[in-house]
């Protein structure tokens, strides 16, 4: 691909649910935070490609940040399959063996049903290699900007997860003719 291009990857918004969830597609964002909100589109560049996950809580963010996003199923979040709509808790309360073993391998690991965070980051690879030169907002989970941060920097998806990214937190890689290029991780826009 000729060109550059310079991605402005941020996390959604706080899912408006229950916490300790594992939220499905269609779970609303919250966006009450309307100081950071605005904050954070100030930051944004004007007049950007704009992509989002189809799911509910990216969608209602890059609208809230003044976006028309094209939507991408490669920046889905991780598939927890059966989990879904469960909370961690429980799942752990019910003594699913699955589930503990999930966690001795978190990157390699299957929800019953579900995708492993590497089958994530071969999606996102796929969906990156699909944005062409330029500047580019992506609205995403957690584990998208992991799985990118994974690609960016040639780390182990068991090392990528290792990142903490927060709400509404802006992370900025860009992919160049020499490589990529990590500008920041996870930074909060007050």
């Amino acid at each position: 691909m000729e060109g550059e291009t310079f991605l402005w990857l941020i996390r959604h918004a706080p899912v408006d649910g229950i916490k300790g969830t594992i939220h499905a597609a269609d779970a609303p964002a919250d966006l009450g935070d309307l100081a950071q909100l605005q904050a954070l589109r100030q930051r944004l560049p004007k007049d950007v490609a704009s992509y989002a996950s189809p799911s509910r809580r990216t969608v209602e963010t890059a609208q809230a940040l003044g976006f028309a996003p094209k939507l991408m199923s490669e920046f889905s979040e991780q598939d927890f399959g059966e989990w879904t709509g469960r909370r961690h808790d429980d799942i752990a309360a019910d003594g699913e063996a699955a589930y503990a073993q999930f966690w001795r391998e978190p990157a390699r690991g299957r929800p019953p049903g579900g995708e492993s965070f590497e089958d994530q980051v071969a999606r996102v690879r796929l969906g990156l290699s699909r944005i062409g030169p330029g500047s580019a907002a992506l609205v995403v989970h957690s584990g998208t900007i992991r799985a990118a941060l994974s690609i960016a920097l040639d780390l182990t998806p068991e090392a990528a997860l290792r990142f903490v990214i927060d709400p509404l937190s802006l992370t900025r890689i860009d992919r160049l003719a020499s490589g990529w290029r990590v500008v920041s991780v996870n930074q909060r826009i007050s």
